[in-house]
């Protein structure tokens, strides 16, 4: 269980999907980058600040606090305490949080602010987020207009893509947990159990 208090860096295969990620997106011309502040995020894009594209880390994307949770291995009853607190805010008691942690109305408090500052800067067009996946279901929830017991919509997978147009007053979603850059890295691995299991 990592959240936001495990600031932990990218295993081989979260590199392999960065890498993946940029090949399928580094002709995109982005103003800026916005990462969390934890390390994982600034990892994943680091082949894009290698350009020289202009960045920064804002506390306000952190993922969501497991509190007491974090860095713990889960056993089956860590599993069933998650799936019953994940129950809770689908249900709507989104004010509810592991020990120690937050909730989603705690994390979209703090997604205010860092919204606040990107939307700020309104010469910047083109924009790529790197954040995670509890915290980016709770933001597209805020940005969509949908109620906070329904972020389980949103599907999400490393290394996704969520492309987001913003007209000035409405968010919509042109992209939905795209993974299509992955694929070859998926077919790679796949084939590389199937040979393992045969041998």
């Amino acid at each position: 269980m990592q959240g936001s208090g495990v600031d932990s860096s990218l295993n081989d295969n979260g590199r392999a999907q960065a890498q993946a990620f940029y090949e399928a997106y580094k002709e995109v011309r982005f103003d800026k980058i916005y990462t969390s502040s934890l390390r994982r995020t600034t990892e994943s894009i680091q082949s894009f600040l290698d350009l020289g594209i202009a960045s920064e880390g804002l506390s306000g994307l952190n993922e969501i606090s497991w509190g007491t949770k974090e860095g713990q291995r889960i056993t089956p009853n860590e599993d069933a305490y998650y799936h019953w607190m994940l129950n809770q805010w689908q249900l709507g008691n989104t004010q509810e949080r592991i020990e120690g942690g937050e909730s989603p109305e705690d994390v979209t408090r703090r997604q205010e602010v860092a919204l606040n500052r990107i939307l700020s800067q309104t010469e910047e067009q083109t924009i790529l987020i790197c954040m995670h996946g509890r915290a980016l279901r709770i933001l597209l929830c805020r940005l969509l207009n949908y109620p906070l017991k329904s972020m389980d919509m949103f599907e999400h997978h490393n290394l996704c893509l969520y492309l987001i147009e913003y007209t000035g007053s409405l968010f919509s979603v042109r992209k939905y947990n795209d993974t299509t850059h992955l694929e070859t890295l998926n077919a790679q691995k796949a084939f590389n159990l199937q040979k393992a299991t045969t041998l």
